[in-house]
């Protein structure tokens, strides 16, 4: 028994749960315009849909029903900033759904502008939609932790060989050159060789991060 009322309380839950998506829907009699994205989040460079949903009341109270051809008449624009694009809608197999392709290519605010008529219903709206976020909403791992990690260790490498530099100088000089001076010279050479190929490999190091960056 206790099964049975707890099945029909998930069932009434999930029947009742609101719509989460980002759509703004804006009234215009007898008409319900939904605008906003296909895929949210909406992410710059990222093949998206512009979608729209034309409804009006059906014969039963309180169920509505889509709304065909209802673009025949309107003219739909796409803003961002103060730069604006006519869009060609196209119509969805589901009555009343339309869309228009977009790849947004910038991060920030879009507005979609609807002008016209619906059946001799005078539609003048602007409705702003969710706004287009950049690639770190989905990027996995994120390149900023690797980067500054990568930082860190370059400048504990320089850090490292500037230490063993004068290690080595310091070394040098308290050492008796009197009696193996060429041998003492020659060592310190090769040692300062070796280090200075260290750096080398530090500097192709960088080089290599900044072209992947």
């Amino acid at each position: 028994m206790k099964t049975t009322i707890l099945s029909i309380l998930v069932v009434i839950f999930v029947f009742t749960i609101p719509n989460s998506y980002g759509h703004t829907t804006v009234n215009v009699e007898p008409y319900e315009i939904e605008v906003g994205w296909d895929i949210e989040p909406p992410v710059v460079g990222i093949r998206n849909n512009f979608v729209f949903e034309v409804s009006e009341p059906g014969e039963t109270e309180g169920v509505k029903k889509g709304v065909v051809n209802a673009f025949n008449n309107l003219e739909v624009k796409a803003k961002f900033g103060g730069v604006t694009k006519t869009l060609d809608i196209n119509s969805d197999p589901r009555p009343g759904h339309y869309f228009s392709p977009v790849i947004p290519t910038r991060t920030g605010t879009f507005t979609i502008e609807i002008n016209g008529d619906i059946e001799g219903t005078e539609v003048d709206i602007e409705v702003p939609i969710e706004d287009v976020e950049s690639t770190a909403v989905l990027d996995f791992p994120p390149t900023s932790g690797s980067s500054d990690q990568d930082v860190t260790a370059l400048k504990s490498a320089l850090s490292s060989l500037q230490q063993d530099i004068s290690s080595l100088k310091s070394q040098v000089g308290e050492t008796d050159i009197s009696s193996e001076n060429f041998s003492v010279k020659r060592a310190y050479n090769f040692g300062v060789f070796g280090l200075s190929l260290g750096a080398a490999g530090i500097i192709l190091a960088v080089i290599a991060l900044v072209k992947r960056k």
